[in-house]
């Protein structure tokens, strides 16, 4: 059961890894996220989350986040290994109707476009 925790180490913390991830990261679009995945050095995967106010209210957003980190927690195994990830939500997303199932629906069929290259 430990390989579905997501601990504090696999997270993205401060401003400058975020940044770092955006200029230097390979960038994928979906319909409501853009993720960006760059290579580090430390052996494990870590995630960064940006969903801004133009998504809604603050239990929208905490709401979003809580389906990103699930599917991240459950399927790291799609995740290139050592790298670090951050996910973006675009405008426009609906948030009143999204469901894990959504999410993991949109993410995975990305991740299976990615993995055909």
């Amino acid at each position: 059961m430990k390989a579905h925790r997501f601990t504090k180490k696999e997270r993205l913390k401060n401003t400058r890894e975020f940044i770092r991830a955006r200029k230097e990261g390979r960038r994928y679009t979906t319909k409501n996220f853009v993720i960006y995945i760059v290579p580090n050095d430390m052996g494990f995967n870590r995630l960064g989350l940006s969903v801004g106010a133009h998504v809604g209210g603050a239990v929208k957003r905490n709401r979003i986040k809580r389906l990103l980190r699930e599917f991240f927690r459950l399927n790291k195994d799609l995740f290139p290994t050592s790298s670090d990830i951050v996910i973006s939500v675009k405008k426009g997303i609906k948030t009143d109707c999204i469901s894990y199932h959504d999410v993991r629906r949109e993410l995975c069929a990305l991740f299976e476009r990615i993995l055909k290259r």
